[in-house]
């Protein structure tokens, strides 16, 4: 039986699973496909092989403190952010929900990291300005297509949840982990380190001014400290 990877906002069935995978269903990263009429929903390691369907990867260590995800959006808006693209995450799950709920921010699922810089760049061409989110493990899958950022000088905003770091899980996350800011900063790319949630606000600002008043393109890298630890788990 074959399976369909569906993104974007065509249709009711597509807006709802999406919702689905973005902030229901906890774990690592969670890949969403049509199977028929219903979606299902497969647990993978970002970096990995594929999981068994009985086994996934939760936080044992509940997000405690000030709301960052909350300061991150209120910054977005006030930097009149109109697109917003990720990957399925659980480290983002309360950001993308956040967007999804605003009618004034364009949301869209993509199925590569490197898909959201273009999509970054068409979206300053057409007059918006836009963001992307993903995983630490997804910025290897961005390097080439960051060098169209250094060509063409378009602005570039991401933030980007830190795997690999904080009593990380999973031996496939590290390597990655530890390669991130130098990744981005080799392609030109200011990062910058979000370490303290009551820093988020203040830091997203300043981010997405540098970002998008001075034509530069900037990451923020999301500790994992702020988004828990995590294992793996059976379900019940």
């Amino acid at each position: 039986m074959s399976c369909e990877i569906k993104h974007g906002n065509n249709s009711e069935h597509d807006r709802k699973y999406k919702r689905q995978a973005a902030h229901k269903i906890p774990g690592d990263v969670v890949n969403p496909m049509r199977r028929g009429h219903d979606a299902c929903f497969d647990y993978i390691p970002s970096a990995g092989a594929h999981l068994p369907r009985d086994v996934m990867a939760v936080s044992d260590t509940p997000t405690i403190g000030p709301d960052w995800p909350f300061a991150i959006y209120e910054a977005l808006k006030a930097a009149d952010v109109r697109q917003l693209c990720y990957v399925p995450d659980a480290g983002h799950s309360r950001l993308i929900r956040l967007a999804h709920d605003d009618p004034a921010i364009a949301t869209t699922v993509l199925t590569t990291e490197e898909e959201g810089i273009a999509l970054s760049a068409g979206a300053w061409l057409g007059g918006q300005r836009a963001v992307l989110l993903m995983q630490s493990s997804g910025v290897g899958n961005c390097v080439n297509m960051l060098s169209l950022l250094a060509s063409c000088r378009f602005p570039f905003l991401t933030f980007v949840t830190m795997r690999g770091e904080w009593a990380e899980f999973n031996p496939w996350q590290v390597p990655m982990g530890k390669a991130t800011q130098a990744a981005f900063e080799i392609m030109g790319v200011t990062v910058f380190r979000l370490e303290r949630a009551e820093d988020a606000g203040e830091i997203a600002s300043a981010a997405a001014a540098l970002a998008f008043d001075s034509d530069q393109p900037i990451a923020v890298l999301i500790s994992q400290r702020m988004i828990g630890a995590k294992k793996w788990t059976e379900s019940k």
